[in-house]
């Protein structure tokens, strides 16, 4: 392959083709490609599997210089640099996991300017020597990845990334793109204050993970659920995440015993132990890990075809966060959750042993909105988004609410009710203030505000306030209310409140549930039938798992799960129709295409004389 930088614009869908095999960019990749190549800054929020990667590696290979590309963790730069490595890109990583003489190549290559992107830490980028060195060299873009991480209001905030605000102000002249795939608006505000990008152009290319069905299910006898819901799956690759260390390795255990290949990954285990879960796991030799978060960001694993949640999570950002790892390829993938209100008071405990008290109280909304989802009574997906201020009007019909709908009720009246009561407390409470009002509380704070005096006072005393946090909730996820985390919960209208507060939107809500779901209902595969030969794509992924071994990268290095159900459709057995397979590229053409294309005739040529 020719090592020379490509074309610049406006051949980048040349380089999307060649390089990285794709026919076509998804909406805003082009756009946001083509400012960061014109020496723009950009924010990015995209989903998880939305194809962030491509937004800065494609201007990597058409701007002069090298791509300084910050990364939190090593097994995560290194997912990335096999990627690259295996389109023939010129990559490299500095991090603690190099011996010294790798460490010496790499900067020999920074010197020798043969390098096209780095990856690098946050803490090794901002060291005073390393940034005297990238003074000397001709630097294409800074592109800083889970950029959430220098957020405060952000699910997983790192001190160290909070020293990249300095980079706008010591490389002026270099373009920088932050990414994330999980920011509420606040959190983004918040991004782009801390790396001073006032003047970025800010691409929000939404959440929905549309090939990902949501199910929540009350945690009964959740070790019978658990292996319940694996008992199908035992070919596929999945994560079952759990709250406590403890939790994770009796899971794990019991899973083993079940004759599952499950391995458990924690904080607590030795390095070299973490190091072999993760990497059996990324090299398929692992099919399930029983993980506490500790096991996250590190993943860029495609084919994870489910995200089992047997403790709830913290926060709806860490939720979307982890079930993102699900589904990366596209192909159809399942989010399980169990869910118990012992989870809260232990998610409750974890939180409130943080000596932050600010963060404590912000923590302590998040879960509180967490709950709020787990009971949703409105389309999941539509609920989830809405939290990111995503607002979809029609349901999924790929969630358990959407599949197997509670009852509905006509709840316009009390939406009304407390939309207007909202608005009378001038937008300035939270919800359980909200329901106080409502019901006609004498407390001596709605005295001390003097809001008995209120039209509103008293006028849903008529409705429990246990029915009033669901309709008030069921509002926040249809998105007529919205919760501002910066101020505690603090409930605001929308734009959309108006209309109901009018009298002409209708509004139907959930009823509660009275039965008990059971995990039988999650057990239905989504996406329909399979319309490739699923005989032949095993095939083709045997020939994968052996191509991949002898090159010490993962399998989905090679080709993801996606692509080989392409090639399982389409059974191209020459060159040019190879080439039509999305994420086949010419050097990866060179290097696998005629194993596979052999695969396929061999797999026609049996099935034709039988």
């Amino acid at each position: 392959m020719n090592n020379q930088k490509a074309p610049m614009t406006p051949t980048i869908h040349h380089t999307l083709k060649t390089i990285f095999g794709f026919h076509e960019f998804r909406s805003p990749q082009q756009e946001v490609i083509e400012r960061i190549v014109a020496g723009e800054d950009v924010f990015l929020v995209m989903p998880t599997g939305g194809g962030k990667s491509l937004c800065y590696q494609v201007p990597a290979l058409h701007r002069d210089g090298v791509a300084v590309v910050v990364s939190p963790l090593i097994a995560l730069m290194k997912d990335q640099v096999d990627a690259l490595n295996a389109n023939g890109v010129r990559v490299a990583c500095l991090n603690s996991s190099l011996s010294s003489a790798e460490a010496t190549h790499v900067y020999r290559q920074l010197h020798a300017g043969t390098l096209d992107l780095l990856y690098v830490a946050p803490e090794r980028l901002m060291m005073a020597d390393f940034l005297d060195l990238l003074g000397t060299l001709k630097l294409s873009l800074f592109a800083i990845d889970e950029a959430h991480c220098i957020s405060q209001w952000g699910h997983d905030f790192r001190p160290q990334y909070t020293q990249l605000g300095r980079l706008r102000g010591l490389f002026p002249a270099v373009p920088i793109v932050a990414m994330t795939a999980t920011a509420d608006p606040e959190t983004r505000k918040d991004i782009l204050s801390q790396l001073g990008l006032a003047d970025a152009t800010v691409f929000v290319a939404g959440f929905d993970r549309p090939n990902i069905t949501y199910t929540v299910i009350p945690k009964q006898k959740p070790l019978v659920q658990l292996g319940s819901f694996l008992s199908g799956r035992r070919d596929e690759a999945g994560i079952v995440y759990a709250l406590s260390r403890k939790r994770v390795e009796e899971v794990a255990e019991r899973l083993r015993v079940a004759g599952f290949n499950a391995a458990a990954y924690h904080a607590g285990l030795p390095d070299n132990e973490r190091t072999r879960v993760q990497e059996a796991f990324q090299r398929d030799d692992i099919r399930i890990v029983v993980a506490t978060v500790a096991f996250g960001m590190g993943i860029d694993k495609s084919n994870v075809r489910f995200v089992v949640h047997y403790d709830m999570p913290k926060s709806v950002e860490s939720y979307y966060q982890e079930t993102g790892r699900a589904g990366r390829d596209g192909l159809p993938s399942e989010a399980l959750m169990l869910f118990g209100m012992g989870d809260v008071m232990t998610a409750r405990k974890l939180i409130e042993n943080s000596d932050n008290a600010e963060r404590v109280k912000i923590e302590l909304q998040k879960l509180n909105a967490m709950v709020g989802y787990a009971e949703a009574l409105t389309c999941r997906r539509r609920a989830l988004l809405s939290y990111f201020g995503d607002l979809r009007e029609h349901v999924c019909d790929n969630c358990d609410i959407c599949t197997d709908p509670p009852q509905r009720f006509d709840a316009t009246e009390q939406a009304r009710k407390a939309l207007s009561c909202v608005y009378r407390l001038g937008e300035r409470f939270g919800m359980m203030y909200v329901i106080e009002v409502l019901r006609g509380s004498k407390n001596q704070r709605v005295l001390d505000m003097k809001h008995d005096r209120l039209s509103t006072w008293g006028i849903g005393a008529d409705t429990s306030a246990v029915q009033w946090e669901n309709i008030m909730r069921q509002l926040i996820h249809l998105g007529y209310l919205v919760q501002d985390f910066t101020r505690f919960g603090v409930l605001g209208l929308s734009a959309a409140a108006r209309p109901v507060l009018k009298g002409d939107t209708p509004v139907i809500l959930g009823l509660p549930r009275d039965t008990v779901e059971t995990v039988a209902k999650s057990k239905k595969k989504v996406g329909g039938r399979k319309d490739y030969d699923q005989a032949l794509f095993d095939a083709l992924r045997a020939t994968r798992k052996q191509i991949a071994d002898a090159a010490s990268v993962p399998p989905f290095v090679v080709f993801s799960d996606a692509t080989l159900a392409e090639m399982a459709r389409s059974r191209p057995t020459h060159a040019r129709e190879m080439l039509q397979i999305s994420g086949v590229g010419e050097h990866k053409l060179r290097q696998y295409g005629k194993a596979f294309m052999d695969v396929i005739s061999g797999y026609d040529k049996e099935n034709s004389t039988t």
